[in-house]
This record gives structure tokens, C-alpha cells and sequence, in this order.
């Protein structure tokens, strides 16, 4: 959000680049460019066919040649409620697949839709069918059920069903189509595995046998396309279960074998959580080691991920052959405009991604996509809000932002976008506030982008200055003539013990060594080698700082209340490799445990479950609990309120953690709505409803 256009320099300035501009053939069809949107949930799906158009059209307009919906369910038997994707079963859900298709059309890019039965990973829920696998196992979901075993009539209706979903894609307008056999969540995938399938019929046993389902959906889907929309496939080159699961000398055999079925190869690897690890546990393009090589067993393109936002590390992976198209997700929903961007050699304004998996939580939540780079994922449609445009202001009042972390540097990167003179001052010598102090820490590094970016935005708009070191009180404030004032001051974590388990103050001894994680981001550390860490936060904050005192020599005990270690990070899906990280480390763990008492060297727990009370050597006890929005000025402010007129004070906003403690990507959405909502007639302007329309049919 450079500019209130976006640029449009029209051909290619860079030459480095020209290999990720070439088209590439898909069977019958040519992507424009090497730039690939692979399938991604999003949250909307059925629900918000709407926004999800948006969504996926605002890609398509950003430069990517390809651009995919979601897993998209071809059968009731395949019910992944209470999760929200796309539902290609019956003629009646043909409208609402084409709104996505059309959007993605009109900027000259193809759509892609990822057919998907899930097996034995769903429970089916809402249609209450029984779930149908390879084998008869309980379901992955910790519902009380178990999948039928499918029978050949079973094996036949699923051709049938993949077949007739086919015919409503194309039928839809979607010019490519998936045969998904990936992400350890398709039936497909299911039968090519030893893990699950125990087959001793023509459908199990050896490795031909247990490819014969793929072989047969990919022939019928090239027998149903008829050239008329090119067959992807999705596949596991690794399930990083060793011998007992697919890897790698059995996909090389599959794609030999099957090489020439579909007219491209989609490679990913393992499960979901794998595959699309967050930066804290694995680097950009990690997944090259498990994918180079499989394109040289088939003469058809080949797609796949790896968290790209280099476009020098995409050109070499296109040059090593190791790819032919550079796919992405998250990336696309960080920036995107990342294609045009490249194209138009505008790097340093590339929104890169962080790898925080912040989108990825909102599919798991049953709520619409977010973003931590990008406030306006998921808004397109829903509030109007572009990524690359952004409405010119309407008046000429200037803004005071006083608080330079997320919020204050989205605010005043977006306020001068509009074409305000803003003056974003900050009361300490650092930009960036908590993403910058947070970002210091094990793993956290990729999250500096989010305040590199701002700050480089703002470098390139001369109404915007940045004031250093500059703590502000509301005298000063009043006086200095500003129209408008957003309070960004972030907010402080509490030494008092107060969060989810303990809603008022603890008992806490006056010798007591408490810490928060403030006082470690800042440098203090534990007086002893004894530390508990109380994580009432459950998000990823108590696990990092779990993770940096042990290796730095503390002996680290985390306590939580919740089931798990940072209990939260589930829907990031980095939970298990948290917990992994911390035993390796030594980190001892104790779930369902809350601390309600803190001794000199010791600490009083209290089950979650029993209330029955235990005790805890500790030097020293980090508070990871709950936080206090550090709303002084703002409050100031507000008492001052009768002096606002004789100053020329039109209006005193509280954004970001100020307002509410809460994800670095709320904050950024709170100071990005501040922006774009500033001097319109409805300064908290109500977002779209979409509304269904009854049919009994």
C-alpha cells in the first residue's frame, strides 16, 4: 500500500526476473506467468461465497496466473463441519462456485478447484453419514466413530462422485482440476499408505494396487475433462512416518508410473502442520530436500510451495529444476500483489510473510481469513478495504500517532498513504514495540518484517515523520494543534498473576523473584536456576521464553492451566513442535495446573480439575498471564476532554493493544480500520452481511 494506486510500470524492469514471467502450459490451458496460487483454506468457503470471490480475485489481480479455491467436499459422505470449505456436491452449488471463477477470469488468470473426499480425517458431523476409508479405523477426529470399510460398489460411487464434481467445475468455469492425494487428510491418500491401508484386495497389498484408486480418478478425470480443463495432482512426496508411511522411493515409483496422467504435478509434504510449518521451526523453502528430482521423472509442469518471498530463490528454483511453478499461500496472502510487484521491480515493497500461521488459525476458529502483514485479508468484499488502494483523504486535518509499535506504524503508513500529515512519535529510541522486543526471541526473527516494512513505507511518503524518544502527556498533546489523535501505547504484561485461572491478584510474597515477560524482553533474568514459568497466556509467549531461558543453563518448569503447552498455537498449528522443542530442552510441563500463591523459593499449585493443592521449588516465577493496555494518555486525554475545542482537538482515538490486548495481527487491523475510516461520514462504518437465500429444494 505504496501509494493510493498501485503502480502500474507495465513490462518487466528487471531481467534477473523474466524466467518467473514466462508462461507455462497446463494441458490445454497456459498460465501467464510462473506464479501459482495453490488451494488454501480460508474460512469462508459456502458460508461467504462473496467474500471468498473477493479474496481470490484480488489475487488474480495482483499477478498470480493460477489461483485456487480451497478443498472443495464432492459428497456428503465427505462433511467437514464444523469447518467451513467450499462444497462442490449437487448442480445447486454451481452459482456459487462460479462468483470465485469469474472474479478470478477477469484478470486474465486461470482458476483452479481442489476436489477433495477426506476419508476417514472427518467424522461427518452436519450429514451424519458414516465415513468411508481403505479400512475400517476410528476417525483422526476425537469423535466416538469410527469409517466403514469401502466395498467395490463404494470404490464405484466415488468415480461417480468425482466424475459428476468434475462436470460442475468446468460447468462452473474453473479451467484446472485436482485429484488430491495429500496433506494426510484425503482418501486418496489414505489408500496409498501402509499407515492406513490394510487392503488384500485389488485395492491393497502392494504399491500397485494401492495407487490403483489414484491411477483410476486420474484417468477418469482426463476422460471428463476432455480438454476442456487441465487434471492437477496433488501429492505426498513424504509422510515423515518412515517405512510405515508413504515416502520417498514409493512416490518416486508413483510418479513414474502415473508421470503422463495428470497435466500437472502438485507436490507437498506431509501433513498440513508439515508442510506448512510456521518460521519459527522451519526457513523459506525448507520442503526443497523432499521435492528436487521429481520433476525429472515426468515431462508435465510441477508446482510447489516453500514460504517464496525471495524472488531470487524463486528464479533459482526455476533454474535448478526443481520447479516449473512457484506456488504459494501464505505468501499470496501476505502480499497479493507480490507477482506485479517483482514484475514492476518494486521488491521493498513486497509485504513479505512472517510464517506465523495467524491465517491458518482462522480456518481452524471457523472464522474468515486474517493476516498479521495484511489487515485487509478477508476484507475485501466484506469492508471494501484493498491491499494496494486505499481512499484519499477527505479533509486536510493532521494526525498525531503516539505509539510506534504495530498499530501506530500501520496507522501512520496508512493515514500518509491517504495523503494526511501525520506525526507518529514514540517514547523510546526503538521503533516497532512488542514485534520488535518479541522479535528477538528463539525462532521470532521473520517477525521484524512486520515493522520493516511500515517503516520502510513510511521513509517513502514525505508527510509522514517519525519523532524518537518523544514521551507525550496530554499538555503536550493539547498543544500541539493537531486534528485528530490515535493513542497506540501498546500494552504491559501483569506481575499480579491475573489471566484466565486467577481473575483477581495472587498471593505473592514480598521477597518474592517475579518476572514478566516485559522484564525478559528487556533483558532482566531469573536470580536463581530454578524458574516456573506460569503460562496462562496459552498462546506462543510462554513457550519461547520456556525455550530461552533452558538454553540459557535455567532449569525451566512451564505451568498451565490449559491441557496442553501453549494450548493455543493448535490453530497455528505448531503445538506439537512446541512441545517437542521444549522436552528436547529439558523443559519440564505441567498441564491443568494454575498457580494461585508464590512463596520465597516456592510456588503454590492448584489443580484445574481436582483443586487438590501441590507445591514447586522455584527461584524465580515468570508471569505469562494476562495484560493492561497502557491507556494513561488516552484516559488524560479523555479527562481533558473540555479543552479539546480551544485546542483544535477534534477527536482522540485508542487503537491496537492500548484499545485491546490482543494478536500482533488485531493490532495492525485496529490501526489500519483507524486509517481508513478517519473523516468518513461513519467513523466505525459496519461491515457487509451476506444473507442466504432459502430453497427447500
Amino acid at each position: 500500500m505504496g501509494s493510493s494506486e498501485p503502480s502500474r510500470k507495465g513490462a518487466m524492469t528487471d531481467s534477473r526476473y523474466a524466467v518467473l514471467f514466462e508462461p507455462v502450459e497446463i494441458g490445454p490451458v497456459t498460465a501467464k506467468n510462473r506464479f501459482y496460487q495453490v488451494p488454501h483454506c480460508n474460512g469462508m468457503g459456502y458460508r461467504a461465497p462473496a467474500a471468498l470471490a473477493a479474496m481470490r480475485g484480488i489475487k488474480a489481480e495482483g499477478g498470480w496466473a493460477v489461483v485456487c479455491t480451497e478443498e472443495t467436499e464432492i459428497h456428503d459422505t465427505s462433511d467437514l463441519t464444523p469447518f467451513v470449505e467450499l462444497r462442490n456436491q449437487d448442480d445447486g452449488d454451481i452459482a456459487g462456485l462460479a462468483l470465485a471463477a469469474d472474479k478470478i477470469h477477469e484478470h486474465g488468470a486461470l482458476a483452479g478447484m481442489e476436489l477433495v473426499h477426506n476419508g476417514l480425517h472427518i467424522s461427518n458431523r452436519s450429514s451424519r453419514e458414516a465415513p468411508i476409508s481403505p479400512a475400517a479405523l476410528p476417525v483422526h477426529w476425537d469423535d466416538p466413530t469410527q469409517a466403514r470399510r469401502m466395498d467395490a460398489t463404494d470404490i464405484n460411487e466415488l468415480r461417480r462422485w468425482h466424475r459428476e464434481a468434475i462436470e460442475r467445475s468446468i460447468t462452473a468455469g474453473y479451467d484446472i482440476v485436482y485429484v488430491y492425494a495429500g496433506h494426510g487428510m484425503t482418501l486418496l491418500q489414505q489408500f496409498l499408505t501402509r499407515w492406513y491401508n490394510d487392503r488384500t484386495d485389488a485395492y491393497g497389498g502392494s504399491l500397485e494396487n494401492r495407487m490403483r484408486l489414484l491411477r483410476e480418478l486420474l484417468e477418469d478425470a482426463r476422460e471428463q475433462c476432455d480438454g476442456r480443463a487441465a487434471v492437477a495432482c496433488r501429492l505426498c512426496v513424504d509422510e515423515l512416518k518412515g517405512s510405515r508411511g508413504l515416502e520417498r522411493a514409493e512416490v518416486e515409483d508413483i510418479v513414474g508410473a502415473l508421470a503422463e496422467h495428470p497435466d500437472l504435478w502438485d507436490f507437498q509434504l506431509g501433513d498440513w502442520d508439515a508442510d506448512s510449518s510456521t518460521a519459527r521451526f522451519e526457513p523459506e523453502g525448507f520442503q526443497e530436500r523432499y521435492v528436487a528430482g521429481l520433476k525429472q521423472l515426468t515431462t508435465k509442469p510441477v508446482v510447489g510451495v516453500g514460504r517464496f518471498t525471495s524472488p531470487d530463490e524463486m528464479v533459482r528454483q526455476v533454474k535448478s529444476g526443481i520447479l516449473d511453478l512457484i506456488g504459494a499461500a501464505r505468501p499470496s496472502i501476505a502480499d497479493p500483489y507480490l507477482p506485479r510487484k517483482i514484475e514492476e521491480d518494486r521488491l521493498d515493497d513486497i509485504r513479505e510473510c512472517i510464517g506465523c500461521n495467524i491465517c491458518v488459525a482462522g480456518d481452524h476458529l471457523v472464522a474468515p481469513i486474517r493476516c498479521t502483514q495484511n489487515p485487509t485479508m478477508g476484507e475485501e468484499w466484506r469492508r471494501g478495504w484493498h491491499p494496494e488502494r486505499i481512499e484519499p483523504r477527505v479533509t486536510d486535518h493532521r494526525v498525531l500517532v503516539v505509539g510506534a509499535g504495530p498499530s501506530g506504524l500501520e496507522a501512520a503508513h496508512a493515514l500518509g498513504t491517504r495523503g494526511h500529515e501525520v506525526v507518529l512519535v514514540e517514547a523510546s529510541r526503538e521503533i516497532g514495540g512488542r514485534v520488535t522486543r518479541e522479535s528477538a526471541l528463539p525462532g521470532l526473527a521473520s517477525w521484524k518484517r512486520v515493522v520493516d516494512y511500515r517503516v520502510g513505507q513510511i521513509g517513502k511518503l514525505p508527510n509522514v515523520e517519525i519523532f524518537r524518544e518523544s514521551p507525550m502527556t496530554a499538555a503536550e498533546v493539547l498543544g500541539y494543534g493537531f486534528d485528530h489523535v490515535a493513542v497506540a501505547t501498546g500494552a504491559s504484561w501483569r506481575a499480579d498473576g491475573v489471566g484466565r485461572a486467577n481473575p483477581h491478584p495472587i498471593l505473592i510474597a514480598a521477597d518474592a523473584d517475579v518476572l514478566t515477560a516485559d522484564d525478559l524482553m528487556a533483558g532482566g533474568r531469573p536470580a536463581g536456576d530454578r524458574v516456573v514459568i506460569f503460562d496462562d497466556d496459552h498462546y506462543y509467549m510462554g513457550g519461547v521464553l520456556a525455550e530461552l531461558l533452558a538454553t540459557e543453563g535455567f532449569e525451566v518448569e512451564i505451568v498451565t492451566p490449559a491441557p496442553l503447552v501453549s494450548a493455543w498455537t493448535v490453530n497455528t498449528m505448531e503445538q506439537a513442535s512446541i512441545h517437542r522443542r521444549l522436552l528436547s530442552l529439558g523443559v519440564r510441563i505441567a498441564t491443568q495446573q494454575s498457580v494461585v500463591e508464590v512463596g520465597n523459593a516456592e510456588v503454590t499449585l492448584a489443580c484445574t480439575v481436582t483443586g487438590d493443592r501441590t507445591s514447586l521449588v522455584a527461584d524465580t516465577v515468570v508471569m505469562v498471564t494476562a495484560r493492561l493496555p497502557n491507556d494513561e494518555l488516552a484516559s488524560d486525554l479523555d479527562d481533558s476532554s473540555t479543552e479539546w475545542q480551544d485546542a483544535g482537538l477534534r477527536s482522540v482515538r485508542t487503537i491496537g493493544d492500548a484499545w485491546v490486548p490482543s494478536t500482533i495481527a488485531s493490532a495492525v487491523w485496529w490501526g489500519h480500520r483507524y486509517a481508513r475510516e478517519l473523516g468518513t461520514e461513519d467513523d466505525e462504518a459496519s461491515a457487509c452481511r451476506e444473507y442466504m437465500e432459502i430453497s427447500y429444494e
